[in-house]
């Protein structure tokens, strides 16, 4: 998931990998029935209450904590340079332990997102809605997940399925027909947490292959930024990399040749917990910003080309909100049906991106009017489709990149991409 602009592999292997062990041994079980059979007086007569039916527990299959005893694969990990690795080792390992509680539950997140990934690549065909696209892939997540409380884990946000000239923060709301064809450029951007921890990685898909040169410049562009990516470096030096790299690209398509444009008004991120922008912008240009990345962040790199302006706006219904982390101190809520919709929003989401399909089905009603009063009193924030302009082709690759003392882990990294 990206952020925009107010302005509108070289890998190295590490030797300690984490060895995966042998499935979980034990059956899921049902928690007893604790009503047993009650004899009650009436008068001479006793009679039994009538034993009520156990609702029998959900089993959720798929979760890969079936797999694993609490520790889970790393993604990819790439050095430093040599200095900062080996002066740094030791104040490293004092920190370890605990990070790697934190790392792990990335970890944990990051395979669920593989999973899930390679699910809607194999079974996602043209002439399917983008509401069965997005219910193919959320609810593996939720499957692997293994849990129904919303908070703990599961999905991060929500799953984007932007088109063509589209290039972010498109999913359907209720009744959207939009169904997807041969000739389309589908950017899947999926959100994965666990206990808040985020992991945020992009693909693009299509099926024509005629469209191979711009995703294989944005794919090259995103893997420049990861590679220049580190401690102390300079926000501005990232964007530079990848636009270089960028637009050196030029593609044909339908024998028209097109120069790959960054998107100069979208950006990569930082992560923290339970906020998916943290306030620090990775762009994907020039800048000039001086300010600099930092030990043990947790960041998203992610590109977009674009055969049109290389400009996006917003336009179109919006589906995505959040809750404000900095909601305005004087705000009111005059209705109170916006009360008790922002109380089911706290309760389900916090402050995790959500959109109207997750309202719907949390069983929310009727809160349309509700939900924009949150919105104009500054207590939610919406973020509408993004577009650059008509006609034209956008493609994203993003990955989710864990900045450690002494080296940086791509732990969303996958044989796919």
């Amino acid at each position: 998931m990206l952020q925009q602009t107010k302005d509108g592999e070289v890998a190295v292997a590490d030797a300690a990998t984490v060895e995966q062990v042998a499935k979980q041994v034990g059956d899921l079980t049902t928690q007893d029935d604790p009503e047993a059979d009650i004899a009650v007086d009436s008068g001479d007569k006793k009679k039994k209450k009538r034993k009520k039916k156990k609702k029998p527990a959900q089993v959720f299959e798929k979760a890969i904590a079936n797999e694993y005893r609490g520790v889970y694969p790393p993604g990819e990990f790439q050095d430093y340079n040599l200095k900062r690795t080996t002066d740094e080792e030791v104040r490293a390992e004092a920190n370890l332990e605990e990070a790697e509680k934190t790392w792990n539950k990335f970890r944990k997140g990051a395979e669920i997102h593989r999973r899930a990934r390679k699910h809607a690549q194999e079974n996602i065909k043209p002439g399917m809605t983008m509401t069965e696209i997005a219910d193919l892939i959320e609810n593996q997540i939720r499957d692997m997940a293994g849990t129904n409380d919303t908070l703990k884990g599961g999905i991060g946000f929500p799953t984007g399925l932007s088109l063509n000239h589209c290039a972010a923060h498109y999913t359907p709301n209720a009744g959207d027909k939009v169904v997807l064809q041969y000739d389309d450029v589908m950017k899947v951007d999926i959100g994965v947490h666990v206990d808040g921890y985020i992991v945020d990685c992009a693909f693009t898909h299509t099926f024509n292959p005629k469209y191979d040169g711009l995703l294989n410049a944005v794919k090259e562009a995103t893997n420049t930024g990861i590679r220049t990516a580190g401690i102390d470096v300079r926000l501005t030096d990232i964007g530079e990399a990848v636009e270089e790299v960028m637009e050196s690209h030029e593609v044909e398509i339908d024998g028209k040749t097109y120069p790959v444009k960054c998107i100069r008004n979208l950006n990569g991120h930082n992560i923290l917990n339970r906020r998916i922008h943290g306030g620090k912008s990775i762009p994907i240009v020039k800048n000039g910003d001086p300010t600099k990345l930092e030990e043990n962040e947790t960041i998203a790199i992610e590109t977009f080309g674009s055969t049109g302006k290389g400009y996006v706006v917003q336009s179109g219904e919006c589906s995505h909100y959040m809750k404000s982390t900095e909601p305005p101190a004087n705000a009111s809520v005059r209705l109170d049906r916006a009360r008790k919709l922002l109380d089911t929003i706290d309760k389900n989401f916090g402050t995790l991106p959500f959109c109207r399909r997750y309202l719907d089905r949390i069983g929310e009603e009727k809160y349309l009017l509700a939900l924009n009063q949150l919105v104009r009193e500054g207590l939610v924030t919406e973020h509408p489709p993004l577009v650059d302009v008509k006609g034209c082709y956008t493609a994203q690759f993003e990955h989710t990149v864990l900045l450690q003392p002494t080296r940086k882990e791509v732990v969303s990294r996958g044989d796919d991409y």
